[in-house]
């Protein structure tokens, strides 16, 4: 690892970015349609940033949400919005408004930088749907801003990007670099909201230090390097697009290409044209490549890195990503939002077998064992649930303490509800969930949070979802329903409901409308009877 990177050095997201200016000048540091950058000028526009956010009252502490798909300006803004000291908010793109609303208030955002339009919403007219207390104003990223929007009985006034950063011409970027130098590793950095077994989303608070300090591993780990040409085609809003992705390139002297939207033949586009070098993404991403009937016509030769997880990894795809995609690195991993995104990896000169079977081996100075159901660490070869112990581990849940203390024990270990086998080598390998958590196309989905919101509908007497098998998107939801009173609902009205309140990879595919639910005694629904149900189906 670079000394400059070492845990001792103590960096924020901050002064990486200052030591990327200084260490890699005038190479190409972002490239986003007319937009490109280098590292000199991310900087400067980091502080333009920043200088209009402290222009806008934000203070060591205060939140600030972006709800925005990947442009370089959602970069902007948080690396900005962190200089100033704010806390940055990530807000999924596929949210609807309520799930937005949601997280807003939770986070007691005091801004959010959102766009106008994007694939067909207008996520400025969504926040202004939302009765959100905290909130003193909107910046429009991209788009026209509009007028004033009304919210209650104020105003939150909605400011295009330009325009904001124009307002901050009054501070001084000897100002603005003072209040970033100030910034200390121990501070927090960023709100990223994940689900649990109880339904509501938790903000899952991480600092600098320990941040850069994972990243400094994983990027080490991964082998990216200056000169890297780092597609991101991950989501910014998740630590797979921000932390591993547009952060860790800034680390490491890699330029930034962001990616809207994943279109299989538009990416492999880019790859050619753009002559991408580094390219992580889910098995499915690589998986679409293989079966575009353009990959025999397109130069893939400039691909080198990939990283991979988030769902079964075939070995005969990790043969063919090397024999055909020409990638010389591939790595999986495996890790959570509460461990800054990183718990295990496997390594570079792993085989094939051992890349696609297993989540790798723990990062340096972080522990990892499987436990039984007394917290006793199984034998090797048995499954147990995955505990974690370490720097990575999340400074807790934001105001609330009580799923924190259910989350890292009183010996700091974090169960993180994965059941796994450890091998003789230290190597896991996930077999199972405690939690119902299943994940669709890549995307962790909690069954209790879509349960929570069917039942807000008012048309439902009792609800239950489970995951089942997909072949496409390898689960999805099943919901289990049954009508309140007087209400009559079908599978169709069901699903149509989901889709204009809930995210997409959220909305059940299945609907199955009865009249009970199987349950316990005690009243507990027994979803194993579901499974067998949806499996009998």
């Amino acid at each position: 690892m670079d000394d400059s990177l070492a845990p001792e050095s103590a960096l924020t997201i901050p002064r990486l970015v200052f030591r990327a200016a200084e260490r890699y000048g005038d190479a190409p540091a972002l490239e986003d349609g007319d937009i490109r950058l280098s590292f000199r000028e991310l900087e400067t526009e980091a502080l333009r940033a920043a200088r209009a956010f402290i222009a806008a009252g934000v203070e060591p502490g205060d939140r600030v949400g972006i709800w925005a798909p990947n442009v370089a300006e959602w970069i902007f803004a948080a690396i900005g919005l962190q200089c100033a000291g704010g806390v940055l908010v990530t807000l999924n793109t596929r949210f609807k408004a309520p799930e937005a609303g949601y997280v807003l208030r939770k986070s007691r955002a005091k801004l959010v930088c959102t766009m106008t339009e994007f694939l067909g919403t207008d996520y400025v007219a969504a926040v202004a749907s939302q009765d959100l207390p905290d909130l003193e104003g909107i910046i429009a990223l991209r788009g026209e801003s509009g007028a004033a929007m009304q919210r209650g009985g104020g105003a939150a006034g909605v400011t295009g990007w330009e325009a904001f950063l124009a307002a901050g011409e009054g501070v001084s970027e000897a100002e603005a670099r003072a209040r970033a130098e100030a910034v200390d590793p121990d501070d927090l950095s960023d709100f990223i909201f994940t689900s649990g077994t109880t339904g509501n989303p938790k903000a899952v608070m991480t600092a600098h230090g320990q941040n850069v300090r994972v990243f400094a591993t994983w990027t080490e780990v991964v082998g990216l390097r200056a000169g890297d040409r780092y597609l991101v085609v991950n989501p910014f809003f998740h630590s797979f697009g921000y932390k591993a992705g547009w952060m860790s390139a800034i680390m490491r002297g890699a330029t930034i290409i962001p990616h809207l939207v994943f279109d299989a033949a538009e990416v492999l586009e880019r790859v050619a044209k753009e002559k991408i070098s580094m390219l992580p993404g889910p098995p499915t991403l690589y998986q679409s490549f293989l079966a575009s009937p353009q990959l025999g016509d397109t130069d893939l030769s400039s691909l080198r890195l990939a990283v991979t997880g988030a769902a079964p990894t075939p070995v005969e795809l990790i043969h063919r990503m090397r024999d055909e995609l020409g990638f010389e690195t591939i790595i999986t991993g495996y890790g959570l939002t509460e461990t800054c995104g990183v718990v295990t990896m496997c390594r570079f000169d792993d085989d094939p077998e051992t890349i696609a079977t297993t989540s790798g081996r723990a990062i340096p100075d972080v522990e990892v064992c499987c436990v039984d159901t007394d917290g006793k660490e199984v034998p090797r070869g048995e499954p147990g649930e995955i505990v974690v112990r370490g720097y990575n581990l999340m400074q807790g849940y934001f105001d609330d303490t009580e799923e924190t203390r259910k989350t890292i024990d009183a010996d700091g270990w974090l169960h993180t509800g994965d059941i796994a086998v450890m091998d003789e080598h230290g190597y896991v390998r996930i077999t199972d969930r405690i939690k119902d958590m299943f994940i669709n196309g890549g995307f962790n989905v909690y069954p209790a949070e879509i349960e929570n919101t069917l039942y807000g509908s008012g048309q439902f007497a009792q609800v239950a979802v489970i995951g089942v098998p997909d072949e496409r998107a390898g689960e999805v939801g099943m919901a289990f329903v049954v009508p309140a009173p007087d209400h009559v609902v079908t599978p169709d009205s069901v699903i149509a409901w989901c889709r204009e309140n809930m995210a997409n990879y959220k909305v059940p595919r299945r609907i199955a409308v009865v009249d009970e639910l199987p349950t316990t005694p005690s009243g507990k629904v027994m979803k194993f009877k579901l499974r067998e149900q949806a499996e009998a189906q």
